[in-house]
């Protein structure tokens, strides 16, 4: 009983730090420009997929190189939802969530099988397959991909409400509320099993654990997650084509996962304002070199490639990850 009011008392107060953070965003919305709304709406978008990482690998321990794929699943489910329904914007993303799910639960009955190498390799031909299957078909607007409309935002928020402010609005809250039902997962018995599984799948087992299903649940929760940033990524960039989710983005998750500490998620954020940032840094270095196109278009998975092979060698389990490490050794103290 003791234990039970303990757990709901933690709720609460991540309930209450949630709140506040979104209060706290709602503040610095009002008082930046267009360009830093785009910015933190990517942040979100980021921080949502990080999550889904850190769900599946650090905590399951199913390393996947195919969260593009999935993501591109829940923008299409998303942009079809709203052309062919004319739903609300809810709905779109909740339909990018459950197919995006189901899509992960049958993706995650063959993984649960592989381990390793074997799954990277499947969920990385899966990260090149997906987004080139959709130019073969009509309904998925080929190369040019689906127009992405939400709409303009509420008339009670008056003329000077811009778009940007209304994707920052909604994708922060989508993320707010995907890292809170996270955290609680991650927290609970789910995330203590999946910890034991990554640790040891057989002694797991010995101790009345089904592992595969365990698997399975991970990547079907893990799927919906990268599904739903599928969706605000599309919503973002107002357009879902297959060149909104190409493989480099695959790769450019698993770095921000290692450099925001892969099995932690509180870190995923840091790992967001990372990814975010690289192309502003490409973009000085590029201008200090001439401002060359190839600089341009390749610096920044340069830099991706940089970063983590820096973090592996040097921090393995991520910067994220020592940092949370170290604040916790203190609190202890």
């Amino acid at each position: 009983m003791e234990s039970l009011l303990q757990g709901r008392g933690a709720v609460r107060k991540r309930l209450l730090f949630f709140i506040l953070l979104g209060w706290a965003l709602l503040i610095v919305g009002d008082r930046v420009s267009n360009v830093r709304l785009f910015q933190g709406a990517e942040i979100a978008m980021f921080t949502i997929a990080l999550a889904s990482i850190v769900l599946l690998t650090g905590y399951s321990g199913q390393v996947s190189l195919g969260s593009g794929a999935i993501m591109a699943v829940g923008g299409y489910a998303a942009a079809l939802t709203i052309t062919n329904l004319q739903t609300p914007i809810w709905f779109a993303f909740l339909m990018a969530v459950l197919v995006s799910a189901t899509f992960g639960a049958v993706l995650g009955a063959a993984a649960a099988r592989l381990s390793g190498p074997y799954l990277a390799g499947t969920t990385l031909a899966l990260a090149v397959g997906v987004p080139a299957l959709a130019n073969q078909f009509n309904f998925l607007g080929g190369e040019q991909g689906i127009f992405f409309d939400v709409g303009f935002p509420p008339e009670r928020f008056g003329s000077d409400f811009s778009q940007d402010k209304w994707f920052f609005w909604i994708s922060s809250f989508l993320a707010l509320v995907s890292i809170f039902i996270t955290s609680n997962i991650l927290k609970s018995r789910f995330g203590r099993t999946w910890q034991a599984i990554r640790a040891n799948s057989l002694a797991a087992e010995l101790a009345g654990i089904h592992a595969n299903r365990m698997k399975i649940l991970a990547f079907t929760l893990s799927s919906a997650l990268a599904g739903l940033a599928g969706a605000v990524l599309g919503m973002n960039l107002s357009l879902v084509a297959p060149g909104a989710y190409p493989l480099s983005l695959s790769f450019a998750l698993v770095t921000g996962a290692v450099l925001a500490g892969i099995s932690s998620l509180p870190g995923v954020m840091l790992g967001a304002v990372i990814l975010v940032a690289i192309p502003e840094i490409a973009d000085l270095v590029a201008g200090g070199l001439g401002d060359s196109e190839k600089v341009t278009t390749h610096l920044p998975g340069l830099i991706v490639s940089v970063l983590l092979i820096i973090s592996v060698i040097f921090t393995p389990n991520g910067p994220g990850e020592n940092i949370r490490r170290i604040l916790h050794k203190k609190s202890a103290h």
